[in-house]
């Protein structure tokens, strides 16, 4: 950013910064220029002073847009000083990476502004959660995400994702005025959503571990359609907006009080989301899931039960070795 940058500062209104909050990356973040306006600084300042402590902003705090995501989102890109070319990408900033900016510049007025701008996230995502029904919210998510991902190759893959025969269930299934929303594709048969987890669940003889990195009380309330006494271990780093909470966890034990979860990191490793039926038996299973337990019912995706279970055995050997994750 030029060194003469004008510092202006802006009030924090958090209605505004609601409105200044975009979804980019499947991350919810503010531009630089903006926080720097309710931080009293410059945004020259302020990401130099991210770069300086660069080690504590990783991908999911912090990370610079690109042409084409400035194009999309029609954010200006900034000029240098008077008389250069040099262009400037912004950089955005998530929820985290908004609070671990008070660490790095460490002044009054960023911090109070800071803990104002963090409310408006908080505020934001759950009003986006109550009022998911209300909002076009995930169809356009869909469409945005499609239009930056869209390639040959990501097209053809998509094209054979669906069989004829299963759009045939599938209309049969809208005809009977089934919507959507409610359905997932299980071996090519359509369920209810939350039907094809609690059916995965209830075929478990020994035990049950899940990898998934995104936690909710909707994924352990699956998890009871499980037969009693069934070793059930979670392999997440619970992240996203709206984790899993130590208070929600113990809400729930109070309910089942004979359940016991065993919560294991993932440490990074892991990408896609998977279940472990009866794992180092003779009879184990796997089933890849195309969504996070938690999100189901909110679009249309797949579960597919896999063949060749050697590389997964293999897979959850390692996990099962990671570190305890400790609800918060």
């Amino acid at each position: 950013m030029a060194d003469n940058e004008i510092i202006i500062y802006e009030p924090v209104d958090k209605e505004k910064v609601k409105a200044q909050i975009l979804e980019i990356r499947g991350y919810r973040v503010m531009l630089d220029k903006d926080i720097a306006a309710y931080f009293g600084t410059t945004t020259g300042n302020l990401n130099r002073a991210m770069k300086r402590n660069i080690k504590r902003f990783p991908e999911n705090f912090c990370f610079q847009l690109t042409n084409e995501e400035c194009s999309r989102f029609q954010i200006g890109i900034l000029n240098g000083s008077r008389g250069s070319n040099i262009k400037y990408l912004p950089y955005v900033y998530t929820e985290q990476g908004v609070a671990m900016l008070t660490s790095a510049l460490h002044t009054d007025r960023a911090i109070e502004a800071s803990i104002q701008i963090m409310e408006a996230f908080v505020e934001m995502s759950h009003y986006i959660s109550q009022n998911r029904q209300l909002l076009p919210y995930d169809e356009l998510k869909a469409l945005e995400l499609k239009h930056y991902h869209l390639s040959d190759k990501v097209q053809d893959i998509e094209d054979n994702m669906l069989t004829r025969a299963d759009l045939s269930d599938l209309m049969k299934l809208f005809d009977t005025g089934i919507k959507s929303e409610e359905i997932l594709i299980l071996n090519g048969e359509p369920f209810k959503a939350d039907e094809a987890f609690q059916k995965i669940y209830k075929k478990a003889k020994k035990s049950i571990i899940m990898v998934d990195d995104y936690l909710g009380v909707k994924t352990l309330r699956h998890l009871t359609h499980a037969k009693a006494g069934i070793d059930i271990t979670i392999i997440s780093d619970n992240k996203g907006y709206s984790p899993l909470r130590l208070a929600e966890y113990t809400d729930f034990q109070t309910e089942y009080p004979g359940m016991q979860i065993r919560f294991i990191k993932t440490q990074n490793k892991v990408h896609d989301r998977f279940i472990s039926l009866d794992y180092g038996t003779k009879t184990m299973k796997v089933y890849l899931c195309g969504s996070s337990s938690k999100d189901s019912g909110n679009k249309i995706t797949a579960i597919i039960e896999i063949n060749e279970t050697d590389g997964y055995k293999a897979c959850v050997k390692t996990l099962l070795s990671n570190p305890v994750l400790t609800l918060r």
